[in-house]
């Protein structure tokens, strides 16, 4: 039995599913701020008179905190614990985003963003803490429920365009920070220790930042976050550009604008927990390979730009257009929500299985390039709307992002199994990509966990190799 299997023993039901309900409140909550800016930003755009670029920039500030700060909370959350880590990081962007109310020039409100951005790094805060109350059989659901905390960024598109009008956005950013401040006291009175946390702090073992970080080094990992950066980067973008691009586009009121971009961030979070079982039931490439695909079709025709053509008929020109019509945009871009949550169920559905000693470490690296996704993409979604004055072309990037996302697995699954398995290359088998071990603890026997992880898992030297229903394989 190893010491994750040790710890768990005598947690029963209740622990977990408190654990479990507390993490997912707090991260809804900490989403919901974390995705402000994309309503009280189109408040502040229209009152400093900012360009495409500068909106952009703005928008996608604290994504670059909370992405950058990932990789240091994952590390100081196995060391220290959630417990007292998760209020910590709340408190400091209720902080942060208290103070936004009393700012008035562009510079500071960049400032004043870099510390709302502290809000993303609860995910990975969060991910620790939950992956650690719960067997391998059960962290891909269990993840997958935590995710839903995705939901914030709807929250926010629903309701804060009420609080705006109703309040104005500098009482609005006010409301934010005393209902973060609340749930952060909560979360400290009623959660508990981690139980792995509680073993490692018994045994006297403690777990140094060098030692987190040594998985990183491992191709696999960045691998994990290449697809991350378009599955959570860039639903972060869309839910904080699309506000913006229902009032310039289809000249809409910033609250229906907000409700219609809630539409798309709704499915893009509560599905997240479908995306988990379905990785559990049909395997994680699967499910990767369904998101790209559909994603493809959704994003090839959102990126088509409203075209007018002219045709020179028998009688005379005959003149007609083609764009899309609100309502179908609304349900391209619901269903691309729904993929993107699938897919970002299919990437962390791994990680407690590869590296269940690394969790936080692995699992804050591949959150901050999908991060910086959510931070580069606005800024590349203003940037292109001057340059080319085409309100469609952040979407004819997202196009070709995926095209070479969905290329690149494709071929990189495909190499990785003819190396491994020559005698199969001509053969359409479907390998596992299962590890034989887990990466090691930090001080343990690496030889075997490293000769299984390098390359993912070994098959069966047979022809066709059976896998259990609920055998994930790798993407």
């Amino acid at each position: 039995m190893d010491a994750e299997s040790d710890a768990l023993r005598g947690v029963n039901r209740g622990d977990q599913y408190r654990a479990l309900g507390l993490s997912t409140f707090a991260f809804t909550v900490c989403f919901a701020v974390w995705t402000i800016f994309s309503i009280i930003g189109v408040r502040i755009k229209q009152e400093l008179g900012l360009s495409e670029t500068q909106f952009g920039i703005l928008v996608a500030t604290p994504v670059l905190t909370g992405s950058l700060i990932r990789i240091l909370l994952g590390v100081w959350t196995e060391q220290i614990g959630a417990r007292i880590l998760f209020p910590i990081q709340m408190l400091a962007t209720a902080v942060a985003c208290f103070l936004l109310s009393y700012v008035t020039t562009y510079e500071w409100f960049l400032v004043a963003a870099l510390g709302v951005g502290l809000a993303g790094g609860a995910f990975i805060v969060g991910v620790t803490y939950v992956s650690h109350w719960f067997p391998k059989s059960r962290q891909g659901t269990a993840l997958g429920i935590f995710g839903v905390g995705n939901v914030g960024s709807a929250v926010t598109n629903f309701g804060a365009p009420f609080l705006v009008a109703a309040l104005g956005w500098q009482q609005t950013t006010r409301v934010y920070a005393i209902v973060l401040a609340v749930t952060a006291v909560l979360f400290f009175i009623f959660a508990k220790e981690d139980p792995l946390h509680v073993a490692r702090r018994r045994s006297g073992k403690r777990v140094s930042a060098l030692s987190q970080l040594e998985p990183l080094r491992k191709l696999q990992v960045w691998r994990f976050a290449t697809y991350y950066f378009f599955v959570f980067g860039a639903f972060v973008a869309l839910a904080s550009w699309l506000p913006r691009y229902y009032v310039g586009v289809y000249g809409l009121e910033l609250a229906a604008a907000g409700g219609f971009a809630a539409m798309y961030s709704l499915p893009g979070s509560v599905f997240r927990a479908l995306g988990g079982w379905m990785s559990d039931r049909w395997g994680a490439r699967f499910v990767m390979y369904l998101t790209f695909i559909v994603s493809l079709v959704c994003l090839f025709i959102l990126s088509y730009p409203e075209t007018s053509y002219t045709v020179s008929g028998i009688r005379g020109p005959i003149e007609f257009s083609f764009g899309t019509s609100l309502p179908l945009f609304v349900v391209l871009t619901v269903v691309l929500g729904f993929v993107m949550s699938l897919g970002k169920a299919a990437v962390y559905k791994h990680i407690p299985v590869y590296y269940p000693h690394h969790v936080g470490s692995v699992g804050g690296l591949v959150g901050m390039i999908g991060g910086l996704g959510g931070f580069v993409l606005p800024i590349a979604f203003g940037a292109l709307n001057d340059l080319t004055g085409v309100w469609t072309s952040c979407f004819m990037i997202l196009f070709a992002l995926v095209a070479v996302s969905t290329v690149w697995m494709n071929v990189a699954i495909r190499r990785a199994e003819n190396r491994r398995h020559p005698q199969l290359a001509a053969e359409k088998t479907r390998l596992s990509d299962l590890p034989e071990q887990p990466y090691p603890a930090p001080g343990g026997s690496t030889a075997t966990g490293r000769a299984a992880n390098d390359a993912g898992a070994r098959a069966e030297p047979a022809k066709t190799i059976p896998r259990p229903n609920n055998e994930p394989s790798s993407v």
